[in-house]
């Protein structure tokens, strides 16, 4: 295993340095047949991967963040706005982009397992996973198949609504970008000739797309550097990007702009990390700086910051952190990438959530929920019955079914049939028949919308704060932050708005889709 891992280190350094060659000579995409529809008041949002209240607060507070602090100071700021589930990446952003959760936009999170095609599907993770799955497999995932094939294509997404209404549109390093118009992306002779990928690559996004240096419109973005810094997937990048569009006067209707640095020092050092929040502060304040004022910024343009999910604390001690799942269920085979053959179970583990897959007819699932059930660090037990999902805490025997459509309502104005003990999600339910969220935020339409983001048959087991999921492959955060679960540390991201009094109609990213087409009419 360790001269496996050496080996792949030596050919992805190898790779990284002829990349770096081949993106020096690589022409930016022309923006001057680019015609751009001018608007009164372009939207520009800015996604901070990991941005929490409490860091960001404090940030502020110590005169660290002045971008930041400015936009707050003259706009609206919201501390708790609720987050997808899984609390990941790519099915946070499709939220955010369909106006969905999982079980309509069909993106399940960043690891799951696809029965049809007997094979774990994975858009990034850790080195070992990426390593295990093959780099192609895991590039043709998260630049192909993500946007054109795994995410519901009867889920428009806002560029593809805004296109519809003749509204263009910009994604700067979004992730989730499918919209109406062909681009090529620039795919290295060197990548191509491994058959990582084809050396013609198609992808359909939006007016105007940069996907790091593989579709870059700025010809002064460093491509040099950019190729060592995640080829481009990093703020400098994504600033570069933006104000080229301001200076151009290329900026269209609707930008999203996504910033990923911060997550990674979260992941490492846990949520008190607060260094990076002032990085990209200064990557947002030479934005504002292309206007002649910042107040004339936010006179020209709407201004929305937001986080895309929380992170908790793993515990600084492996063997108490870490719940391994094979270690957990070891009476059973599972699936393998070195051996995919059939096995009894397949997992897929989200970081602090993780999917549990049933393989053999011959295993019921109420065995596997005895044996996770002895589990005291897992939160609570997800499974689904027909059109009903049940849930079990470890702390007790009581379960809680429900399904959409019922005498129930919440305060997002959702209806649901409810039995059971509402406790195990940590729900209060008043005379009224209301009920109201505290540990789980829109508990039920979130965990409803894992179950049915797939057809297999599955459990849906989520960790208890301090703790993270690991299986044979996966990456652990231990001593750090880590993310996936459906626990409000997880999923409760700040807001900041400047420029407009307009606000979603709840504090929950799956509402942002509608507000923001309403903002660029």
């Amino acid at each position: 295993m360790v001269r496996k891992i050496l080996l792949s280190v030596v050919i992805f350094i190898s790779m990284i340095v002829l990349i770096c060659w081949y993106f020096l000579l690589t022409p930016a995409k022309d923006l001057d047949n680019i015609l751009i529809n001018k608007t009164d008041k372009p939207v520009i949002l800015f996604v901070i991967d990991s941005l929490m209240d409490e860091p960001l607060q404090k940030t502020i507070n110590e005169g660290k963040a002045p971008a930041l602090k400015f936009l707050l100071e003259h706009g609206q700021y919201h501390s708790d706005v609720v987050s997808s589930y899984p609390t990941m990446s790519v099915t946070i952003d499709s939220t955010l982009l369909t106006g969905t959760y999982a079980d309509k936009h069909k993106i399940p999170g960043l690891s799951w397992f696809k029965k049809d095609e007997n094979r774990l599907v994975i858009y990034g993770g850790g080195f070992s996973e990426i390593w295990n799955a093959g780099f192609s497999e895991v590039a043709h995932n998260s630049l192909i198949q993500l946007n054109h094939s795994h995410l519901n294509p009867f889920t428009p997404t806002i560029y593809e609504e805004l296109t519809k209404s003749d509204i263009q549109s910009a994604s700067i390093n979004g992730l989730v970008y499918r919209g109406e118009h062909i681009h090529s992306l620039t795919i290295p002779k060197l990548i191509s000739g491994v058959n990582v990928l084809s050396s013609n690559v198609e992808i359909n996004g939006p007016d105007v797309l940069s996907l790091g240096s593989l579709s870059q419109i700025n010809p002064k973005n460093d491509r040099f550097a950019n190729a060592w810094q995640g080829l481009g997937m990093n703020d400098q990048f994504t600033t570069n990007e933006v104000n080229y569009l301001l200076q151009q006067d290329k900026l269209p209707a609707f930008t999203l702009a996504y910033f990923p640095n911060l997550d990674r020092p979260v992941h490492k050092h846990g949520v008190k990390e607060r260094k990076e929040i002032e990085e990209v502060d200064k990557q947002i304040q030479t934005i504002l700086n292309t206007y002649s004022s910042w107040d004339d910024a936010i006179d020209k343009a709407i201004w929305i910051v937001h986080g895309d999910s929380g992170q908790s604390d793993v515990i600084d001690n492996r063997d108490e952190a870490l719940i391994d799942l094979n270690s957990l269920l070891n009476e059973y085979t599972f699936w393998d990438f070195d051996n995919p053959a059939s096995k009894e179970l397949a997992l897929a583990v989200n970081e602090r959530m993780a999917y549990i897959y049933i393989q053999a007819e011959t295993i019921e699932a109420a065995d596997i929920i005895s044996e996770l059930k002895k589990e005291s660090r897992i939160g609570f037990i997800a499974w689904k019955v027909n059109k009903i999902a049940h849930v079990m805490s470890t702390d007790s025997d009581e379960i809680l079914t429900f399904s959409p459509h019922g005498s129930y309502k919440d305060k997002y104005k959702q209806s649901w049939s409810i039995n059971g003990n509402p406790a195990v999600l940590d729900l209060t339910v008043n005379n009224q028949n209301e009920i109201m969220y505290d540990e789980y935020p829109d508990a039920l339409s979130r965990l409803y919308g894992a179950l049915y983001s797939h057809n297999d048959q599955f459990i849906i087991v989520d960790a208890k704060p301090g703790y993270e999921f690991i299986g044979t492959h996966s990456p652990n955060h231990v001593g750090g932050g880590a993310h996936g679960s459906l626990h409000k540390l997880d999923s409760l991201v700040p807001l900041i708005i400047a420029g407009t009094e307009k606000t979603p109609e709840n504090n929950r990213l799956v509402d942002f889709k509608k507000w923001l087409i309403e903002l660029t009419k």
